[in-house]
């Protein structure tokens, strides 16, 4: 497994385990209620979600349920489909 290490000042997209994050997510993931968020559960995310919308900016937002927290995590990706730029609990999701 490759882990890149983040570095201040970076604007550009790192890696994160096995994710490509951008410099927004690695400052959101500092929030108590988005820190608590597992990577695993965004890869599944990525990988199976139960929904997806391409915004008008061509980002895609994907929606998988979180069985242990009883709630739907949303994900935005970048245009390239890889990029995670933000990850949180969807409370106003319906299925």
């Amino acid at each position: 497994m490759r882990v890149e290490m983040m570095t201040r000042g970076s604007q550009g997209p790192h890696r994160l385990g096995f994710m490509k994050t951008t410099a927004y997510f690695r400052h959101m993931r500092q929030r108590p209620d988005r820190s608590r968020i597992l990577d695993t559960w965004i890869e599944l995310a990525i990988r199976q979600p139960i929904v997806e919308r391409v915004q008008a900016d061509g980002r895609i937002r994907r929606w998988v349920y979180i069985e242990a927290e009883a709630r739907y995590l949303r994900i935005i990706l970048l245009a390239d489909r890889e990029t995670v730029h933000n990850a949180f609990f969807d409370r106003r999701f319906e299925p």
